[in-house]
């Protein structure tokens, strides 16, 4: 009787199999193999290497600034963006395993709901320690021609930036051995390597390029500004989409200040919205630099960069807050507020923001432009972006 009732389960399980898999293979979900972290992945991986970018971003419109994105592409020629790399590298910037006890990953301080930024003004490392400065957005960091990271620019690529944060005593307190022993240790990443990488060893420069691929692939087109912008050959017209206000914003946004605008784009170029001038720039935050020496630490034999740091792009800029190295704005008006009547006279001063004689700009907008200002800022916001599965937390989703 017994042994009826065993075939019995038996034959029901054999059935039973084929159809969980067919399941699974439907709802294009992989599960954990051990089943025991929640980590969920499509069987066939998203794609990561094909953007679809707008005509307008690919393509210069009219005028003295580049408006499309060519030539500021910093993918090195040895680490192209794949699909199995950027899944990959997903699944290590989401792992809490890889720090010192197993609290924090990448993502605790670049949240996808925050514009892959923290909102909080500093992040709280493995042990609860703070950060020294704000966590920057990762959206469209592929696009700063310069290539370099960090406020200050201490990492010379995007490959050296993602193993850094792993091996500070208060973000994750690992050393690189360590940080290879822990995703060794992990028995869903030999699949995921092997499918990266061709086999399944674990090296910190494979980690390294894995998370960069992802990070690359992190890229923000489709706001309401670029349905606007898909209609017209340049970004200076009225876009129909868009409320008086919006318009009214744009235009002072693209404005120089002579002719009454903020010239905002001349930092925050192309259609990527992100700096690509040759370095970091001197916004007036301050009127001396004390505590924080910006890329100055990075490059002290050039004076020029003392209080200079890194522009970052303003796509989703309305997730991103508290805003500037330091996170000291918390909301866009104060930001906007500060552009209008608060640039300091610091000796490094970006020249853009002084007048002739050396002095800061006092843009003193009417309250009707900060308004528009920051109304057109959030244009720049892309829900799709902030909800996209192809960058959320694959573990117990």
């Amino acid at each position: 009787m017994f042994s009826a009732a065993k075939k019995i389960v038996k034959g029901l399980l054999l059935v039973a199999l084929p159809l969980v898999v067919i399941s699974c293979s439907e709802g294009n979900q992989l599960s954990d193999p051990v089943g025991e972290t929640g980590l969920n992945l499509p069987s066939t991986p998203y794609n990561y290497s094909l953007l679809n970018l707008p005509l307008h971003y690919t393509q210069n419109s009219p005028g003295p600034l580049p408006t499309s994105i060519e030539g500021l592409d910093n993918t090195p020629a040895d680490n192209p963006v794949t699909d199995h790399g950027a899944t990959l590298g997903r699944v290590l910037f989401y792992d809490k395993h890889l720090s010192a006890n197993g609290t924090v990953a990448c993502a605790s301080c670049h949240q996808q709901s925050a514009g892959f930024s923290d909102p909080r003004v500093l992040s709280l490392g493995f042990n609860g320690g703070e950060t020294r400065r704000h966590s920057m957005t990762l959206v469209n960091a592929r696009y700063y021609q310069r290539g370099r990271f960090f406020w200050d620019e201490r990492a010379a690529t995007l490959e050296d930036q993602v193993l850094m944060p792993f091996q500070d005593p208060v973000e994750m307190g690992l050393t690189l051995t360590t940080l290879v022993e822990k995703v060794s240790a992990q028995p869903y990443y030999s699949e995921l390597f092997k499918n990266a990488f061709g086999d399944e060893e674990v090296t910190s420069e494979r980690i390294s390029k894995a998370l960069a691929q992802f990070v690359r692939s992190i890229v923000s087109y489709n706001s309401k500004y670029d349905v606007g912008r898909s209609q017209f050959p340049n970004p200076g017209g009225n876009f129909t989409n868009f409320t008086d206000e919006e318009n009214l914003g744009k235009r002072l946004f693209f404005t120089q200040i002579p002719n009454g605008g903020g010239a905002c784009f001349g930092c925050h170029t192309t259609e990527a919205f992100v700096s690509a001038n040759p370095g970091p720039q001197n916004n007036g935050l301050d009127a001396m630099s004390t505590n924080d020496l910006g890329a100055f630490e990075t490059f002290p034999q050039i004076a020029i960069f003392n209080g200079r740091f890194k522009t970052p792009s303003l796509r989703d800029i309305e997730l991103t807050a508290p805003y500037m190295h330091d996170g000291r704005f918390a909301t866009l008006e104060e930001v906007v507020e500060h552009y209008s009547s608060g640039i300091k006279s610091h000796p490094t001063l970006s020249p853009a923001l002084t007048d002739p004689e050396g002095n800061p700009i006092r843009m003193n907008f009417t309250d009707e432009e900060k308004r528009a200002l920051v109304a057109f800022l959030k244009t720049l916001t892309d829900q799709s972006l902030a909800n996209d599965p192809r960058f959320s937390d694959p573990f117990g989703g």
